[in-house]
């Protein structure tokens, strides 16, 4: 990804047209996700209007949240804001983050948020992000497992989100591995996180790939049923954007648009004003 001078995010106050996918293992007891919400108002009433932006992803809180809500997500916040003061309207919905990027991948949406350049390296990235994601393993609170490298997940089963990149390295590991259920186990859906953390605490899986600031968000959202997973090695830190369409003829337009706008509101100190809804503490530094 390209690296900004800037730390992004570094430190918080608190601390990813087809079906839905079927997860790969079966999941039991596990409560049902709910199915993706019905886009087909919202695409068929905005494609013919090129001054609204539809962006998808799967609830990915703080980053991006629950479509409609009153925390959107910080990085939704901050794209409306740019692209509204350039006359864009944007609708953001909630879909399974494979769909999301199936969809935008086809030209049926027109961006991703959320996204790392390996989840989509065809899609149009800004040149500067919008967020800062810590990629971290986590096990059930009473697991005692540390990350010491790929070699340390041989024995044990991983659980992650169909669709999702992590880093290079971790994404070949899981398609080296996909195959064996007792090793990596994928699930999908529009809003996967609450699932994946009920199969941890229910030691149904060994250890599940997250982000940092989103489990801290759920952990501090959550209505205390179940105790926070343990956080049991660091991963990677990488930037995360708002990602555009390559079937938009006006894709790099906007990319260029959205990281003009991002920097300046950096500059200005709006982006402070956002994050603080959020809990966020501030970027250290600014372009």
């Amino acid at each position: 990804m390209p690296r900004l001078a800037l730390a992004f995010v570094a430190v918080l106050l608190l601390y990813g047209c087809s079906p839905p996918d079927n997860d790969s293992a079966p999941s039991a007891s596990a409560p049902e996700v709910s199915a993706d919400q019905d886009l087909s108002d919202a695409v068929s009433s905005d494609t013919t209007q090129p001054r609204t932006i539809i962006i998808a992803a799967d609830p990915w809180c703080p980053h991006n949240c629950e479509a409609g809500s009153d925390h959107e997500g910080y990085m939704v916040d901050i794209a409306r804001e740019v692209l509204g003061e350039a006359g864009y309207t944007v609708e953001y919905v909630n879909i399974s983050w494979a769909r999301a990027l199936q969809m935008t991948r086809e030209g049926q949406l027109d961006a991703v948020v959320g996204a790392f350049i390996t989840d989509a390296p065809d899609f149009v990235f800004p040149d500067t992000p919008q967020g800062r994601s810590i990629i971290a393993l986590f096990t059930h609170p009473d697991n005692r497992w540390t990350y010491n490298g790929l070699d340390s997940l041989a024995n044990q089963k991983l659980l992650v989100i169909n669709g999702y990149s992590y880093t290079s390295e971790l994404d070949r590991y899981i398609e080296e591995h996909q195959a064996n259920q007792d090793r990596i186990w994928v699930i999908s859906g529009p809003s996967p996180l609450d699932r994946a953390i009920y199969l941890l605490d229910q030691d149904r899986t060994d250890i599940f790939v997250e982000d940092v600031y989103v489990m801290a968000w759920w952990a501090s959202n959550s209505n205390g049923a179940i105790n926070p997973p343990r956080q049991a090695g660091l991963i990677s830190e990488s930037e995360a954007f708002v990602a555009f369409s390559p079937e938009r003829e006006d894709a790099a337009e906007l990319a260029e648009l959205l990281s003009k706008g991002t920097r300046q509101l950096l500059a200005s100190g709006r982006v402070q004003e956002i994050l603080d809804n959020y809990g966020l503490s501030p970027w250290p530094e600014t372009p």
